[in-house]
């Protein structure tokens, strides 16, 4: 009789064994989507990031421009956008230079005919999770293939009109227009 329980005993511990690999399997299988989705939450929020920077840029990019003493120019680096040194008291477009949220840390600088700043992008070549419903002054981003498409230039900062650009400008993207 006590090798009939013996019998038992070795065919119930597989089972077991069995039942905790089924346990770990679902567990990972529960743990990586709960990782998928914090990763897609966190890439939504450094896209809002992205958006919120590179409007203060384009932003203090046009007050630099349009508070020009004399000639209207661009910055010649981002640092003057901190401290403006043309006025008697230094004027401050910017607060700080801001990282880029998506390309971590240096962004891409669009520059004029006379080497100036005139706006910025990320160097990430991932395509975005955002395609639509972006604020007026961006709404050429729709669509777009990658965030280094995402083009924030002083012109399109402040458009004359809610509903598209103003006159006389294109719809093309800032670098796009010949």
């Amino acid at each position: 009789m006590s090798r009939l329980s013996e019998k038992r005993r070795t065919s119930e511990g597989g089972f077991t064994y069995l039942g905790v690999l089924f346990l770990i399997m679902l567990m990972g299988m529960g743990l990586a989507s709960a990782g998928e989705l914090w990763s897609t939450a966190s890439r939504r929020d450094r896209e809002r990031q992205l958006l919120w920077v590179g409007t203060q840029y384009a932003q203090a990019l046009r007050s630099y421009y349009r508070s020009s003493p004399g000639l209207a120019q661009y910055p010649k680096a981002l640092e003057d956008l901190l401290q403006d040194e043309r006025f008697p008291s230094p004027k401050h477009h910017l607060r700080q230079l801001y990282p880029d949220p998506i390309g971590g840390g240096e962004w891409v600088l669009m520059r004029g005919f006379d080497g100036r700043i005139t706006g910025l992008n990320s160097a990430s070549t991932d395509k975005p999770l955002k395609q639509a419903d972006f604020p007026t002054q961006w709404s050429d981003f729709t669509g777009m293939a990658s965030y280094k498409d995402w083009q924030f230039v002083a012109e399109k900062a402040f458009l004359d009109g809610t509903s598209g650009p103003a006159k006389g400008q294109s719809k093309l993207p800032q670098a796009l227009q010949p």
